[in-house]
């Protein structure tokens, strides 16, 4: 049946209300599991606790399951119905190091999660097939990436999550981002007795943030270049003969990506010229993508979400969690796919900060799950039924 015959019948309407009805009967049940992960935060690709408890909840509600999914022992897909029209929903689960769920995966979870299982309910009827997929290691560790390697996602209509944000923003404009480990290897030595044995691996890695920081009056408009010294010795006495750190490098897109990646690699190893260290840099993940919206799904969420009461005219430097890398843009670089910001009400407190783990638990963050959930589920069931016989607009890369 077309999309208007289902117009005129009136079915895609009690559809409708049956997936928001849904949604919100979940709404304790969804808290109490949101709240369960906040209180037991895990690191990316160590998400035992998670990732199980993402399973269990899913086949309670007649989800077919999928645990250890594609060999990653913290991934997962659940699966429900048959149907032609193919949604998937993303539920992230790391935390950070040190600051707990800071970021609100916890919210991202119980809120695809929710609206998994509000759409499985006429999954039959509308020719649905829903898939929630649990994603390790966002944070840094690229889950989605190795996910789309072994084949996960693709064959997808649409592929969507919302993220927690300190205000609402509809459209993902993150950067294109990088992962390094640096580690330089020195000569360890007494520092009063025998300085001169030494090779200062703690030397290498300040001449190296010397170049960095001069370079940086010479990057171009809308790049990143930052990280944070991990190792830097033992002892004050102690020449350093091992240092370690972790560099990201930000950039609009892949391709000015690689050529920024070229002149920071060039600041470290200056800092290893300089002092006689060794120098490695090793990726920890491949790199994350610009994200590739899809401009009619996005459309269809941001008239959901003001229905529920959303705004999304917050100032511009409010809303700028919408520039923060996330391997979902390579997600939607093979498949449709949006990734809206839902807001919490709590700027100046934004994400990656301890005060935004405490937002992440309570009202604003329960009714995130609330709004989210029947926004995501409603764009799915308009986007794949109610306007399918409608082109697709990609939208540009951004």
């Amino acid at each position: 049946m077309r999309a208007e015959s289902l117009e005129q019948t009136g079915q895609l309407a009690r559809w409708r209300q049956q997936v928001a009805e849904k949604a919100k009967a979940l709404q304790d049940e969804l808290v109490e599991f949101s709240e369960k992960l906040h209180a037991h935060p895990e690191l990316g690709w160590e998400e035992h606790q998670a990732a199980e408890w993402t399973a269990q909840l899913m086949e309670k509600h007649g989800f077919t399951v999928e645990r250890h999914y594609l060999g990653f022992p913290t991934a997962m897909r659940a699966v429900y119905g048959n149907g032609a029209h193919r949604v998937g929903l993303m539920a992230e689960y790391d935390a950070l190091p040190g600051l707990g769920h800071a970021c609100g995966h916890n919210i991202i979870s119980a809120t695809s999660c929710a609206a998994a299982i509000a759409l499985a309910q006429v999954a039959d009827e509308a020719g649905l097939q829903v898939q929630l997929y649990g994603t390790p290691a966002e944070e840094g560790g690229g889950g989605k990436i190795e996910l789309l390697k072994r084949g996960a996602f693709q064959d997808l209509d649409l592929a969507l999550m919302a993220h927690p944000a300190p205000v609402d923003s509809a459209q993902a404009n993150p950067y294109a981002v990088a992962h390094h480990h640096v580690e330089y290897r020195g000569r360890a030595a007494h520092a009063a007795a025998y300085p001169e044995q030494g090779i200062n691996a703690n030397d290498a890695f300040i001449v190296a943030q010397v170049a960095l920081g001069l370079m940086r009056q010479q990057l171009p408009a809308g790049t990143r270049v930052h990280g944070i010294q991990t190792n830097g010795g033992q002892a004050p006495n102690a020449i350093p003969g091992k240092t370690e750190g972790r560099w990201y490098v930000r950039a609009q897109n892949l391709v000015e990506l690689e050529e920024l990646e070229t002149r920071v690699e060039r600041c470290f190893e200056a800092g290893a010229v300089a002092t006689g260290c060794e120098l490695e840099i090793t990726p920890e993940s491949e790199p994350y993508s610009e994200f590739r919206t899809d401009l009619r799904a996005l459309a269809i969420y941001q008239r959901h979400a003001q229905a529920l009461g959303r705004r999304f005219d917050a100032p511009a430097e409010q809303a700028t969690m919408n520039r923060a890398s996330t391997d979902m843009g390579n997600v939607s670089q093979v498949v449709p796919a949006i990734h809206p910001y839902i807001g919490l009400g709590c700027y100046p407190i934004s994400n990656h900060q301890p005060e935004f783990a405490s937002e992440c638990v309570g009202p604003a963050a329960n009714q995130a799950i609330h709004d989210g959930s029947i926004a995501l589920a409603l764009t799915s069931l308009d986007y794949l039924i109610a306007e399918a016989d409608f082109p697709a607009a990609q939208g540009p890369q951004a």
